[in-house]
């Protein structure tokens, strides 16, 4: 049995289960006394049966896709030719892999026949497996389908069991987020280590020189590698700071205008054109910035009489901001607008005017959204990549100069990780380690901006 044939069956079953429960559910609503009804509305019991059939084999299902590889390559371990394992020089998952790689259609010439037929092997135990799980779990759904018709009955509730049936979904969404996290997490920690027993952890985080290259052969020149990691945050810091230098107060002036100086029709039409800049692709703010903002600061700078590199990190950090101003002018929009008209009228009542009213009231009571607003520009800044590449370069250089080149840390992971690597060299392992690293600071701006609003919220009634 095909995926789509199995799939075909399930649809059919769910519907044709929804219908003949809501229906038996209006039969005893129909024969019961006038005055009495069900506890629930007709379509709460197909509602349930359902649910009944899609839970359950759902989580069959997602359980077979997680197993299926460790349980199919277990089985081909036990069954390999004897002579196959004794000759092969290697590890047993290379073998399976191998074996897994071979193409049936096509066999290359000089193929080891009991490779051919250990892969023919493979392929059959797939398809018959597969068919087995798709079978069971179309009995499991006909149970359910079963069980769910004959619950159906006068003193079911069954609109109860749909609202706990909602509740446990969202029980598990947020699980699987939280495990997702944990996972990302653990699996950072990990590789992490295994670079930190290369490379000490000091020697790393204070380290001033960067250069993860190492020899790919014995005697290679210039492969030691130097894994320091300064100028690496040295440049991701730089960068954001000259982002963040032209985002904040372009982007929080533009919302205290929108919000509390604009008129409606000009609010309307001006705001939307804003958050277009949000929508444009950051590779197309990387070109922005190597063939326009990158030129123009070496052209002025040669006019002015000094040089400047032709990848800087005044044309990044510049063209950054910009992208930026929409996260910071419509989530500052929202809070300022959101705080009560009654404080505003309280102002101006004593005396205020439109400016100070601004300054000392909506802005202190709207501080923790704009500080929100703020922390969320910074990580994404930090995050940027593209525009980094395209017009501060990879280069890493440590320097304050924002009119030199310069790397940040997300450039670097991408470099690290690109063409094919080997998961035991430190190079490699870097990229883990200035992942985990970035992770940590992030981690703790982020409590640092939970700490700020906590001290600076205030509550309205």
């Amino acid at each position: 049995m095909g995926f789509w044939s199995f799939f075909f069956i399930l649809v059919v079953l769910g519907l044709s289960v929804h219908w003949l429960a809501t229906n038996k559910a209006l039969k005893l609503n129909a024969k019961l006394e006038k005055g009495s009804k069900l506890p629930s509305l007709p379509s709460y019991y197909g509602t349930y049966s359902l649910l009944l059939i899609i839970f359950p084999t759902s989580s069959l299902f997602l359980l077979w896709l997680v197993g299926k590889p460790f349980i199919l390559e277990y089985i081909l371990l036990q069954n390999i030719p004897e002579q196959l394992s004794a000759n092969f020089d290697g590890d047993p998952s290379m073998l399976i892999d191998s074996i897994k790689a071979v193409d049936l259609e096509r066999v290359f010439p000089g193929t080891n026949p009991l490779i051919v037929e250990s892969a023919t092997y493979f392929k059959n135990l797939n398809n018959y497996s597969n068919s087995f799980a798709y079978f069971s779990i179309l009995i499991v759904a006909f149970l359910s389908s079963y069980i769910s018709l004959k619950k159906i009955s006068t003193t079911f509730k069954a609109r109860q069991a749909v609202e706990k049936s909602n509740i446990n979904l969202l029980i598990f969404s947020s699980t699987i987020a939280i495990i997702t996290t944990i996972g990302i997490v653990f699996s950072l920690i990990f590789e992490a280590l295994r670079f930190f027993d290369e490379i000490p952890f000091f020697d790393f985080l204070f380290g001033l020189a960067w250069s993860p290259q190492t020899a790919i052969r014995e005697g290679q020149v210039a492969s030691q590698g130097a894994f320091g990691a300064i100028p690496i945050f040295s440049g991701t810091l730089l960068i954001t700071l000259i982002a963040m230098s032209v985002a904040i107060p372009v982007g929080l002036l533009s919302a205290v205008y929108l919000s509390e100086y604009a008129t409606p029709k000009v609010r309307q039409t001006f705001k939307p054109i804003l958050e277009i800049l949000a929508g444009v692709p950051t590779v197309v703010y990387g070109f922005f910035a190597a063939i326009t903002v990158g030129p123009f600061f070496k052209d002025l700078a040669n006019y002015s009489g000094f040089n400047i590199a032709s990848e800087s990190a005044i044309a990044a950090g510049g063209v950054m901001g910009i992208m930026i101003i929409p996260f910071i002018s419509s989530l500052s929009d929202d809070v300022i607008s959101a705080v009560p008209q009654s404080l505003r009228d309280g102002s101006y009542a004593m005396g205020a005017t439109k400016s100070e009213t601004v300054k000392k009231i909506i802005l202190p009571s709207a501080l923790p959204g704009i500080i929100g607003a703020i922390l969320l520009a910074v990580s994404r800044a930090i995050g940027e990549t593209m525009i980094v590449v395209m017009a501060a370069g990879i280069a890493a250089n440590l320097t304050a100069n924002p009119f030199e080149s310069v790397t940040t840390v997300t450039v670097q992971i991408v470099t690290l990780l690109i063409g094919d690597q080997e998961f035991d060299s430190a190079k490699t392992l870097a990229a883990f380690a200035l992942g985990i690293t970035l992770f940590v600071a992030t981690l703790f701006l982020n409590l640092l901006a939970l700490r700020i609003v906590s001290k600076y919220r205030e509550r309205y009634e």
